[in-house]
Parts: C-alpha cells; sequence; structure tokens
C-alpha cells in the first residue's frame, strides 16, 4: 500500500539507499538528516510514515518520536544502532510502531513499512461502531476511534490494533505469537514480549476497568473480557 514515507537519518549514503527501496516499492519519499527539519515536516501534515533514526545530530530523536505520535499520531518505523531489548522495548513503549536495528535488510525494512501502513489503513477502513459491556467500551473502525464511558482514548496504532483483534472475537484468547503477526502482519519471534509493554500501555489508557477488558489468560496470552452488545 503506497504511501508518503519521511525517512530521517543522518547519514547520508544510508538515507539513499533506504529512499531508493522505499521508492522502488512505489512510496512518495522524502528524506532528510535533520531532526528540527523533521518536526517542520510534522507539522506540515500529508505524512503517512516516518522511518525515523534515533540519533540524530541536532535534535534527540525521540523528540520526533514524540511529535510524531502527537495530533494525527504518524506511524513510526524506528531505525537505529540501538540494539539492546530494552531499548527496543522503551521505543516502541513510547510508540514507535516497529524497530528495526543497524545493520539491517533495506527490503526487511520495506515489508515492515508497507506491514505498519497496511495495518493503518485497514484499521481505518473496518466499517461502523461496535460497543461492549452494555455500551461502556465503543470502537468506530470508520473513525478509527475508541471511546470508553463517552471518553475518546488516544491510542497508537499498535494499540488500535491489538484492541481491535481481541474484540473482533470477544472472549476468544490469542497468543502473543498470534497477535505479534496479526497486529504487526509479520512473523517475528523477538517481539512476542513488546506484546505485553503494549498491553500494558493500552490497560492504563483504559483505566480502572483496564485488566477487566483486555484479560491476561496465564500461560496462553490475551482475550476480550467484555462481551459485544446484541
Amino acid at each position: 500500500m503506497p504511501g508518503s514515507v519521511l525517512v530521517v537519518e543522518d547519514d547520508r549514503e544510508l538515507r539513499d539507499v533506504v529512499r531508493r527501496y522505499l521508492e522502488r516499492a512505489g512510496h512518495t519519499v522524502h528524506t532528510t538528516g535533520s531532526g528540527a527539519e523533521a518536526l517542520s515536516l510534522l507539522e506540515t501534515g500529508g505524512l503517512d510514515l516516518v522511518v525515523l533514526d534515533l540519533s540524530l545530530p541536532d535534535v534527540d530523536g525521540l523528540d520526533v518520536l514524540a511529535a510524531a505520535r502527537q495530533g494525527d499520531e504518524v506511524p513510526v518505523v524506528v531505525l537505529t544502532a540501538r540494539s539492546q531489548v530494552e531499548d527496543r522495548i522503551d521505543g516502541l513503549r513510547r510508540g514507535a510502531d516497529d524497530y528495526v536495528t543497524k545493520p539491517f535488510s533495506p527490503t526487511e525494512l520495506v515489508l515492515r513499512v508497507q506491514a505498519v501502513l497496511h495495518r493503518t489503513h485497514s484499521a481505518a477502513a473496518e466499517p461502523n461502531a461496535t460497543t461492549y459491556g452494555g455500551g461502556r467500551l465503543r470502537i468506530d473502525g470508520t473513525r478509527h476511534e475508541t471511546s470508553l464511558d463517552g471518553t475518546v482514548l488516544e491510542l497508537t496504532p499498535t494499540e488500535w490494533g491489538l484492541l481491535a483483534v481481541l474484540a473482533a472475537t470477544p472472549g476468544r484468547v490469542f497468543s502473543r505469537y498470534e497477535l505479534v503477526n496479526r497486529v504487526r502482519g509479520y512473523e517475528f519471534t523477538g517481539y512476542e514480549r513488546t506484546i505485553d509493554s503494549h498491553v500494558r500501555n493500552l490497560r492504563r489508557k483504559l483505566g480502572d476497568p483496564g485488566s477487566e477488558i483486555v484479560q491476561t489468560v496465564l500461560g496462553v496470552g490475551y482475550r476480550l473480557g467484555w462481551s459485544h452488545d446484541r
């Protein structure tokens, strides 16, 4: 699914490689090596996704990530040399939709970009709104909006995808492996544990009934605890 992609990477040679691969896949690509310029482009709007290096010379990449998560909530694929598991989990906690470490395969990066774009557009195209728990939880696929007790929740694309998968079949238990594949759109065992982080964030945004809505089934995975309304 072609989109308008901003590549933020201070290594010019690497930036050009990523641009070429994305353009071959049909995407419109904007590039910059400056975090300040990236912030300006995000304010301008019109972007479908950002490929973001966290180590930028002028602005902390995490500040760019935070800016992308505000307003229109542009999806972000982090591209960085920070390869420790703790770094990946921290990036995902802060709202990244995927995390690619250097060195990397440009082809794999393109596939991950396309998976995030597909997931985002598919969620936005879901018809109608469905309510759960006697109308308390409302999921509107057309507007890409979730509300609880009348309050709209600001969910990241990954949190939205996670809730949408669980809500599609209330009561069904999904393993972490299934959720990784359904929400992220590809198989990668190393990301199974990050589902727990997204679930924690989702429950926090759901407030007091969070653990009641997204239930843990020990040794198996997660399920939606509330039934949809008839």
